[in-house]
């Protein structure tokens, strides 16, 4: 088997809040230099993407397809929101699945032509028996997010997915999620994990920031099929992503001014912040608690790997390690992406540099860099958790501060 670098969930120009430069010759130049073997199209279902996609891309195996020069892979993908705001990542394995897909969904959704995430008025079985018949894959998006989630409309799988469930093989753990945490739930044992960028924008900044290391015999849509069902010997041998403490919702927090609140607290002041009375919104961490307490029927939740569970390795992205090593905010300035290219050129793809270099070499290169870096290999890195919206960080040779607000004191409290 061969071990490949996939991000199976991005968006095009055409989404909401999705940069411009979101076309097929920016997405792979940024997979290039990610170290991406195979990377989502996204927003297949919009015309005026599709028809870019398949003017610009050429077949380059069965089900997928490359840009010119680029040495990354296109799998054609899709996300829609359905009549319960549950948001469904769906992967095609051909132009004319795709095709397929959006003339049956034409008449349920009316911005099909206007948002590369459309709306439909459909529920997850009705929308697996369609993808089924498109001999397409569907699963959850993001699981746990606070808005627009399947666990944030329903509590159980098999509430969104009824018997259809069993036709479902895959869940997107989202940025504020991971494997220890999701798999205090029972009913996710059998189903493989995905973590993906859902990136907005074509730089290695976005792109990949969440990637799944797949093994398969080559890149084709039913190698990666065999993977996802982890049939013939195929699967996901890694899941990389940011620590879910980085997520904009890992903690219960403000949607105004993202202080932090423990659940009693939020509880007791009725979901309202008492410094500027805006909203408290629970956290994946307090949400994914809930749940693990409803399916082990109220008994202490217990975190258990099934066998076929990958690693899950922390990562950022290098333009951030190397911002924090020259004590820059911003990983876009322009002393940042210059040592970035530079890094980039001289040990290859941005995720070799992340994981596979060895970190003498990155040290002898950068000593602040290569301290960073073999910190989060070795899982050393403190974080100041994000909430409420706001993106947590991660703290390198600086003591752990989180504000959380404090019930008797009235005030917040460091801890």
């Amino acid at each position: 088997m061969n071990e490949f670098n996939a991000d199976f969930h991005i968006h095009s120009k055409y989404s909401g809040g999705c940069s411009k430069d979101m076309t097929a010759p920016n997405i792979a130049k940024g997979a290039d230099e990610k170290g991406l073997d195979i990377i989502a199209t996204g927003d297949a279902t919009h015309p005026r993407w599709l028809a870019h996609l398949e003017d610009t891309l050429a077949p380059a195996g069965e089900g997928v397809f490359s840009y010119k020069g680029s040495l990354a892979k296109f799998l054609i993908t899709a996300e829609v929101e359905d009549k319960d705001r549950v948001h469904q990542l769906i992967l095609f394995p051909s132009f004319d699945s795709v095709k397929q897909f959006v003339s049956e969904i034409r008449s349920s959704s009316q911005n099909l032509n206007s948002d590369g995430r459309p709306n439909v008025s459909m529920g997850g079985a009705e929308l697996v028996d369609l993808t089924n018949d498109c001999d397409a894959l569907l699963g959850p998006c993001h699981a746990f997010t606070p808005w627009t989630a399947v666990y944030k409309s329903f509590d159980s799988l098999a509430d969104c997915y009824g018997d259809n469930l069993r036709y479902v093989k895959f869940l997107e753990l989202g940025l504020s999620a991971d494997s220890d945490m999701a798999d205090t739930i029972p009913e996710l044992a059998n189903l493989t994990f995905m973590t993906n960028s859902d990136a907005h924008s074509p730089w290695p900044h976005r792109l990949g920031r969440e990637f799944n290391r797949v093994s398969c015999k080559e890149l084709t849509f039913k190698e990666v099929r065999q993977a996802i069902e982890r049939k013939g010997g195929r699967g996901f041998s890694l899941n990389v992503g940011l620590n879910p403490r980085e997520g904009k919702y890992h903690e219960t927090a403000c949607t105004r001014c993202y202080k932090k609140f423990r659940v009693a607290d939020a509880e007791h002041l009725k979901r309202r912040c008492p410094e500027c009375r805006g909203i408290i919104k629970r956290g994946v961490k307090e949400r994914v608690g809930l749940l693990a307490k409803i399916h082990n029927e109220d008994r202490e939740p217990v975190m258990v790997h099934p066998d076929h569970r990958p690693p899950y390795e922390y990562i950022v992205p290098l333009a951030e390690v190397i911002a924090m090593s020259r004590g820059v905010q911003s990983p876009f300035s322009v002393r940042v992406q210059r040592d970035w290219k530079d890094m980039v050129e001289r040990f290859g793809t941005e995720i070799s540099i992340l994981l596979d270099a060895p970190i003498a070499d990155l040290r002898a290169y950068d000593q602040k860099v290569g301290d960073i870096i073999a910190a989060f290999r070795a899982g050393k890195i403190l974080y100041d958790a994000g909430g409420g919206g706001r993106y947590g960080r991660p703290l390198f040779n600086k003591p752990l501060k989180e504000d959380f607000y404090d019930s008797t004191q009235k005030t917040l409290a460091e801890y």
